[in-house]
């Protein structure tokens, strides 16, 4: 993330929380490009034959970011927060979808995807479907935020750990710290549920 484009985005956020709707709009065109890469990123981990578009998970979750009201602190709050509706965007559609074909083409995941941009399968080949995923993280939420955190900022948003320790204000280090052991635990949580 450049500070050229930081300091123009953080403005804008800062302004359309005081409730200026022409900032709020201009900063669509600013974030809107970062928000494809991060719903194409997302959408590379679907299966093949997935009905929803780039533009659409774009959109749509800049619709719910739009009324989320939230008081923006800079670019990379934004992106995080971006993330987690994104996750849940995703996470809607996947339950809309299993609801419709009762679990027919599920989405799934390796845990090897927490760590890596490449996505290679687990080790022992054990995949998990998103709704699995999403109600572990959930899970693990509840017993440590900044865990589940981390864990959207990197896995879902594909943040570098950098971009991940800058936004949630921590180090290199404790990010791959938390990375490590929310890995094991929703191995754990997976594996034994």
């Amino acid at each position: 993330m450049t500070e050229k484009l930081e300091q123009p985005v953080t403005a804008l956020l800062h302004s359309w929380c005081q409730g200026n709707e022409t900032a709020r709009d201009r900063l669509i065109p600013l974030v809107y490009a970062e928000m494809q890469k991060l719903a194409r990123r997302e959408l590379r981990r679907e299966h093949a034959g997935h009905t929803l578009l780039t533009r659409d998970l774009v959109h749509e979750a800049y619709e719910r970011l739009v009324r989320a009201e939230v008081p923006w602190n800079d670019r990379a709050h934004f992106f995080a927060i971006a993330a987690r509706t994104m996750r849940r965007v995703l996470v809607d559609h996947a339950r809309a979808k299993q609801a419709w074909k009762r679990g027919a083409g599920a989405t799934v995941f390796s845990l090897d995807q927490l760590h890596r941009q490449d996505q290679p399968q687990a080790a022992d080949g054990r995949q998990f479907d998103l709704l699995d995923i999403d109600e572990a993280l959930t899970r693990l939420g509840e017993i440590d935020a900044r865990m589940e955190q981390v864990v959207e900022l990197c896995f879902f948003a594909g943040m570098t750990h950098e971009e991940a320790a800058a936004a949630m204000g921590s180090s290199r280090a404790t990010v791959q710290r938390d990375l490590r052991f929310a890995k094991a635990w929703l191995r754990n949580y997976l594996e034994n549920d």
